[in-house]
Formats: structure tokens, sequence, C-alpha cells
């Protein structure tokens, strides 16, 4: 089993091989579990958070957007809505209209002061209670506790031949990412954590991610 190294706040990955079947059997046994468990806990924050965004801007309560998944599969990534019910129309006028904006979102496939994201949505975000409904993800399969960052279709250009190393693992709630800076983080460092992720999963490094997720959120680090 490899080893991780922890230099500057910053987790690191030594160069090791990845995880044995037994220990992909270990980690999906977790997921599940904290999945059921954190459903049953955050039950009562759940239904709370649902009701105040819909009091604050109503229309669909969950964003639900297709996603690249293990082996290049779709899927629907589930998110508490933290943008405006017509996000979509306001974006493309925003980028029609605003040569700074369009370049931004061109570099980065987001904006650091997105007009779309509600008041309530800026918190939700900022705390990361917008991923909550990703607990569902982790029962059904289609997430991980820990990996890469579920990207989207258009985005699997920016990692060229990499994009196989972001297919071999299922995306996660949190990752290398979440814990180096998330917003703050060029797009191609994400990337480069994202395949140092796969190369080098463990139970290990999955667990030593999971606990510094929680000073990173807490923290607010890098969130937008």
């Amino acid at each position: 089993m490899y080893q991780t190294q922890d230099r500057g706040g910053e987790l690191r990955v030594s160069d090791r091989p990845a995880t044995s079947h037994a220990n992909e059997m270990i980690l999906r046994l977790l997921d599940l579990t904290i999945g059921i468990v954190a459903i049953i806990v955050f039950a009562p924050l759940l239904v709370g958070l649902a009701i105040a965004i819909y009091i604050s801007d109503p229309g669909p309560l969950i964003f639900a957007q297709p996603r690249i998944g293990r082996n290049g599969r779709e899927f629907r990534c589930l998110k508490f809505r933290t943008m405006v019910v017509d996000a979509t129309d306001r974006l493309e006028q925003l980028l029609a209209n605003d040569p700074a904006a369009r370049a931004e979102w061109a570099r980065d496939h987001k904006l650091r002061n997105d007009p779309r994201i509600t008041p309530l949505g800026r918190f939700l975000r900022k705390s990361s209670l917008d991923e909550l409904p990703q607990f569902f993800n982790l029962i059904n399969g289609t997430m991980s506790v820990v990996g890469p960052r579920p990207i989207v279709n258009a985005e699997v250009v920016r990692y060229g031949r990499r994009f196989a190393d972001y297919c071999r693992v299922r995306p996660g709630i949190t990752g290398l990412w979440q814990v180096s800076g998330r917003s703050d983080t060029t797009y191609r460092r994400r990337v480069a954590l994202d395949v140092a992720y796969s190369r080098h999963r463990s139970l290990g490094l999955n667990i030593k991610i999971m606990m510094m997720t929680v000073p990173a959120v807490l923290a607010a680090k890098g969130s937008r």
C-alpha cells in the first residue's frame, strides 16, 4: 500500500500502485454506509433547506445536472438549486453581451461573480450544503465519497488523453480538489489532482482526504 504525504497543507500522493479489488469492495461498502447514515442524520436539514429554497425562489428544489461518471457513463449529479430558475437563458445573454464574462467562462467554465446565484444559493455553496443531495448518488452507485470532481460533457476536451484516468473511478463528493482550494485552484491543476487520485486511489488516501475535508468546509476554503 502506498503512502500519502502532506506538505504545506496540501495532500500529495506517492508513486505507488492503486487500490486492489478487495479495497474496491471495501470502498463501495463505505460509500453505501455513509450515504444511508448521512441521509438519515441530515433528513431534518434536507427538509428545512428544501423549504427555504422554495420560499426564497419558487421553483425546482433539486438541480440534477448530467455529469460524466465512471467508465464515461452519464449520470445525474444531484444538488440543491442555488441559481435562479432561468439560469441557462441568463447565462446565454450574459456571455453574448459581456466579453469579459465570455472569456472567463471559456477559461474556467464558471464565473467568479456569477449573477445567476441567489443570495441563499451563495450561502449554500459557501457552506457546501448544496451538495447534501449527493448522498443519494452514493447510494445508487454513481458517485463515491472521495473521487475526482464530476465534470460535464463540455469539459471532456480539457482533459485530453487524461480523460481515461478520470473514467477509471467514480466522481466524488470530496477529493484532492476539494481540500486543495477548490475555486482558487486553476483548471489545469484540478485536472492534475483528478488524475493523481485516479492513479493512486486507496482506502488510506480516502480516509485522509475525508479527514481534511471537514476543516476545509468549515473554513469555506476556495468556495464560491
